[in-house]
């Protein structure tokens, strides 16, 4: 893959920032893309994209690696910036122009680890230095994500598997589409240079395996950090790995699954012309006593030209969003096997609007800490190597002790139902 320039745009299409990696494109060539934007808005297929990254290229390449390499680059940017926005860009476009000058060299991806990048590009004033700056080691490294010489007076490791269920229902209770989309999360303070083994449970199974069991999950779309060894993965599927110093994202995943609305939804909507209308929105939870939902917010979609609610709830509260043309009921708590009700009352102006509205779904968003619903789980970690540096010795080596995961501390999967009203 090879791209000749890279462009961040504002929102009305001016250049901000771009650089030539290979001159082989005219510049002036940006100025074609909005319209070619504009066309696409007149055809109606424009979709809803506020800001733009472009690249451009001279020769053919791989679309999907340039769009990878362009999400890359937002994301470092974003963690230098925390904010990606373009007054952001204009305040640090020296910082910028740094950071894409490491992150692609005559058109070709380099050091695209913002860890790596962080070491020797910074946000601080830059001062005059008479010696040329060398970047660390670890950017000709084999190990290029983790530097060498780390240590830690306690050693630890934190893992989160998180999960996120989209459901589509529909207003009679099938399940039209429904997904999990998962990641395995790590936080690592090690020294030293650690190999690690990661032991999933056995109902686990990836795509290709050959191997079928009652009751398995099998995930698809893995994607895996680059410090994982895809090679001893392919061959015994062993998720082997250097980890980099601190938080990273391990694998992600994703399950085509029928899966049962965790918060099932009723609705019951009655409309008198030209005066009012009533909702009836019941919630019941469908996961065990034991779990609870944090954080539950059910939208409910209302007319636009609603005015004068009135509102009455079981549990949580109620509130009016006129802008987003919706209510949104909160409850902080939602424990398993409940059933909560809501009633909500808008008045309508006495002329109705000709054009008739649609019915958007009402959808919910919730959480619940310390549960999975693929049933995935990390078993064990285990540390596979020497290089482990203990405080109040010059050297030492790990012993291949397996660390058993007592109780994976589960993420907060942010689950959603949707069902159309």
């Amino acid at each position: 893959m090879s791209a000749s320039a890279v462009y961040v745009l504002d929102l009305k299409g001016k250049v901000l920032v771009c650089r030539n990696y290979r001159g082989d494109v005219d510049m002036s060539e940006i100025e074609h893309f909005m319209t070619l934007l504009m066309d696409k808005e007149e055809e109606g297929t424009l979709s809803p994209i506020l800001s733009h990254v472009v690249a451009t290229s001279k020769k053919n390449a791989s679309v999907s690696l340039v769009f990878s390499f362009l999400y890359k680059i937002i994301q470092v940017f974003s963690e230098y910036f925390k904010e990606l926005e373009e007054e952001s860009i204009r305040d640090n476009f020296v910082i910028i122009y740094e950071l894409m000058d490491e992150l692609m060299d005559f058109g070709y991806p380099q050091t695209t680890d913002s860890k790596i990048l962080q070491e020797y590009i910074t946000q601080e004033g830059h001062k005059l230095d008479t010696g040329a700056p060398r970047p660390p080691a670890t950017v000709t490294n084999a190990v290029s994500w983790r530097s060498e010489g780390i240590k830690y007076r306690k050693n630890e490791v934190f893992l989160d598997v998180i999960e996120s269920v989209n459901l589509l229902v529909s207003a009679n209770g099938n399940v039209l589409r429904s997904e999990i989309v998962g990641s395995i999360k790590m936080r690592v303070f090690l020294s030293g240079m650690p190999e690690l083994r990661l032991g999933l449970n056995d109902k686990v199974l990836f795509e290709n395996t050959g191997r079928g069991k009652s009751k398995s999950v099998e995930l698809e779309d893995v994607k895996f950090h680059q410090c994982v060894r895809l090679s001893r993965f392919e061959n015994d599927r062993t998720i082997s790995f250097i980890p980099p110093d601190g938080e990273f994202e391990l694998m992600s995943y994703r399950l085509n699954t029928h899966v049962k609305p965790l918060i099932w939804i009723e609705s019951v909507i009655e409309k008198h012309s030209h005066s009012r209308i009533e909702y009836m929105i019941k919630a019941k939870s469908q996961f065990k006593r034991r779990s609870t939902a944090n954080n539950v917010e059910i939208h409910i979609p209302v007319p636009t030209d609603a005015d004068s609610p009135k509102f009455k709830t079981t549990v949580g509260s109620v509130k009016w969003v006129p802008e987003n043309s919706e209510i949104v009921w909160s409850i902080k708590s939602f424990p398993g096997g409940k059933e909560y009700l809501m009633r909500a009352h808008f008045g309508l102006p006495s002329v109705e609007a000709e054009d008739k509205e649609g019915k958007p779904p009402i959808s919910v968003k919730f959480e619940i800490p310390y549960f999975t619903t693929s049933g995935i789980q990390v078993r064990r970690i285990q540390p596979w190597a020497s290089g482990l540096y203990l405080p109040g010795t010059a050297s030492a080596t790990w012993a291949t002790d397996v660390w058993p995961v007592l109780e994976s501390r589960l993420g907060e999967p942010q689950c959603m139902t949707a069902c159309t009203a």
